[in-house]
């Protein structure tokens, strides 16, 4: 069944949402509540396996390698097989992970079952953004993927705080058997309510990693792992800020991670209209727009309601994530599964980067608000990718004009 074919599907909606959207934004949420939630736990992971604090921080890093190996790896080998299926493969490896880490026996096993669970993250979001687009008319698909990926913001805001509240109440064990029936859920949800498709007979993995052959799939992909590092520059290190610079009280720091969840969710609404009306301004406003918010942080990251502001606008950011995943959809030509995938791997390795850097200036004693700094530059060099992106396309085009 084609794109086209989905998208004349009648489904039953709830409030602005198809009810398969829904589904697919449910997984959304298991997966974010999935790999944020344990970083509340780590200390509770530690003492229950007989670990250090620095050392149980492997399981997150163990999730973050599980994602970006898999988002390329299981686009390319599921590239003949229908989506609806792959959607239901990939929740069905994500419960099976999450609940081998509710039983785990020893740290090691945690830490296979953590990696184990990361493997299908980027490529459900991939395959889940392509499903959401080919159901929607073509001046609203970046509308349509904002809401599948609302599920991923909306775990910052509430899924997140509440495993990690379960899980300091009834044991961090908990918070993974939550994800994990969480996950079974969204496969009942994705059997019966997003349209089953059959499968490309033209797709291969060898199609699908002809988009690594594209300038504008890694440009793209550039502004990704760069660009939005400095979220991460920012936000790893944003209890210290709060606490130690702001002044906001310990006590209060999850009511200010529950505002960065907030501008998630704003940034996802605003920069999905953007990418609607025109996707490649909008890429380049969210990337200015985070930049300024990362020079604000540095220089007025000075009283608790500054603060709110500030992690708000840093939230926001994320404004720029789903004109990314259009984007790539555009540019990938006929890897449509291994460029949307592969978005996730970006975003990770902007996770990894921007933290890195951000411990950097840190360790440097430039304080823990020169992390906005580091972001700042970071942004600046996503908007130098950009430009060269913008370039490119406006150079082929006067080429074409000219035939």
């Amino acid at each position: 069944m084609s794109d086209d074919t989905l998208s004349s599907l009648p489904a039953a909606r709830w409030g602005g949402m198809s009810s398969a959207e829904l589904a697919l934004a449910v997984g959304g949420f298991g997966i974010g509540t999935g790999e944020f939630a344990i970083m509340g736990l780590l200390p509770q992971v530690a003492d229950d396996l007989s670990v250090s604090v620095p050392y149980a921080g492997h399981v997150i890093s163990a999730y973050a390698i599980g994602v970006v190996v898999g988002a390329p790896l299981i686009a390319v080998l599921a590239a003949r097989f229908s989506r609806h299926n792959v959607l239901l493969a990939l929740m069905s490896l994500f419960a099976l992970g999450n609940l081998a880490s509710a039983v785990a026996g020893s740290f090691g096993l945690l830490v296979a079952a953590r990696f184990l669970a990361g493997l299908p993250h980027g490529a459900y979001f991939g395959v889940a953004a392509l499903v959401a687009a080919g159901m929607a008319a073509p001046h609203q698909r970046a509308r349509a993927i904002g809401r599948v990926m609302m599920g991923l913001t909306v775990a910052t805001l509430l899924g997140t705080p509440l495993a990690a509240w379960f899980g300091q109440a009834l044991g961090w064990r908990a918070a993974f058997a939550i994800v994990g029936a969480i996950s079974l859920l969204t496969i009942v949800l994705t059997w019966f309510y997003v349209p089953k498709d059959r499968a490309n007979p033209t797709a291969s993995p060898l199609t699908e990693l002809a988009a690594l052959g594209k300038s504008q799939v890694w440009l793209t992909l550039g502004i990704c792992a760069i660009g939005c590092g400095g979220m991460f520059a920012v936000f790893s290190y944003i209890t210290p800020a709060l606490t130690e610079v702001a002044g906001v009280s310990l006590g209060s720091v999850p009511i200010m991670l529950s505002v960065f969840g907030a501008g998630m969710i704003l940034g996802n609404i605003v920069g999905s209209r953007l990418a609607d009306w025109s996707l490649m301004p909008a890429i380049g406003i969210a990337l200015v727009f985070n930049l300024v918010a990362y020079v604000l942080f540095y220089f007025t990251m000075t009283t608790p309601w500054m603060a709110v502001v500030n992690v708000l606008l840093i939230g926001g950011g994320f404004a720029v994530v789903p004109g990314i995943q259009m984007r790539l959809m555009d540019v990938a030509g006929e890897a449509q599964t291994l460029a949307a995938a592969a978005s996730h791997s970006a975003f990770n390795l902007a996770n990894a980067l921007g933290a890195w850097l951000g411990g950097l200036s840190i360790a440097a004693g430039y304080g823990w608000t020169s992390t906005g700094l580091v972001g700042a530059m970071m942004s600046v060099a996503g908007i130098g990718i950009f430009l060269s992106s913008v370039f490119l396309d406006r150079s082929k085009a006067a080429v074409t004009s000219r035939q």
